[in-house]
């Protein structure tokens, strides 16, 4: 049986006894100048291209409650409820382009200075800046799956089809969150059809996306920790470590004795086992340091 998802996160006297974060670039900028330095990032990269992230001062779990696995493999009003709300975010998404930040990483690493790439996002925003061999940790909603047969699909495939199903859907999207969907007043959603897998009929069409209270596929999981091994330092960008998924590498890394460098705004679940801490804005302070490592 799953657990409800941890959602939030408390942070203990072992958090709010250390001294607030710096604005000070320096140790950062030795540290990837060095090389072999994996990005481990979140939401708050992709703030700068208008998705919001869930904790941060206008994060969306404060008015939000995202869907979780078990509500939307457990209903048929659940998956409507997502599919009608994702419907219209998707679309938000999609036509987000990268921020500075993404553009950052996408150029440290064509120089070199990275040894991989790992976000937590499902935007797709650091593949479309330039960066390569990207591990999602959480997927991509620009791909779709059946949950019964396992088929794939594009999510433009599937836009078109909810499209032909719902040719008079014109919800308007009060809020986008960062999980792709939006804030729909519930007769909005009782409007809306669903539609099929067109390979074997199923109704379990989901997002190729790892939901909260989901396991992220164990090889994926793997494959971090295999790029985390080849690393010499981790640098953890715009995350707040709340969920497991993510806070796991940072302390793998820290018990590897590998340094861990986070630029966050705001305190994370990461910060005791952080070498250096850097309260700054994503864009600026990535942009700050591929040009001091030009």
């Amino acid at each position: 049986m799953r657990s409800r998802p941890t959602l939030s996160w408390t942070p203990g006297p072992e958090v709010l006894a250390l001294a607030p974060g710096t604005a000070d670039l320096a140790p950062v900028i030795d540290a990837v100048a060095a090389g072999g330095a994996v990005v481990l990032s979140g939401a708050g990269i992709s703030t700068e291209s208008g998705i919001p992230d869930y904790r941060g001062a206008t994060g969306s779990l404060r008015t939000h409650t995202p869907m979780t696995y078990g509500d939307f493999v457990g209903s048929e009003a659940g998956r409507r409820r997502y599919w009608a709300r994702s419907h219209l975010g998707w679309r938000t998404i999609a036509r987000a382009d990268p921020n500075a930040g993404h553009r950052a990483v996408a150029t440290l690493q064509a120089r070199g200075y990275l040894s991989g790439v790992i976000t937590q996002n499902v935007d797709g925003l650091h593949q479309a800046a330039g960066a390569r061999d990207v591990i999602e940790l959480h997927g991509n909603l620009d791909r779709v799956i059946c949950l019964a047969c396992r088929d794939t699909s594009a999510r433009e495939e599937l836009d078109r089809r909810f499209r032909a199903a719902n040719p008079d859907f014109e919800g308007e999207a009060l809020r986008i969150n960062p999980d792709g969907d939006v804030d729909l007043p519930e007769e909005t959603v009782r409007e809306f059809h669903l539609v099929p897998c067109r390979n074997c009929g199923s109704p379990l069409l989901k997002p190729d996306v790892v939901f909260f209270g989901e396991n992220v596929p164990k090889p994926r999981v793997d494959r971090c920790y295999q790029q985390i091994d080849q690393a010499e330092s981790m640098l953890v960008l715009g995350s707040s470590l709340t969920v497991m998924s993510g806070f796991r590498f940072v302390r793998y890394a820290a018990k590897a004795g590998k340094p861990v460098l986070i630029i966050n705004h705001g305190i994370t679940r990461g910060d005791p086992l952080a070498t250096h801490r850097i309260d700054l804005p994503l864009g600026q302070a990535l942009t700050e340091l591929s040009a001091a490592l030009g």
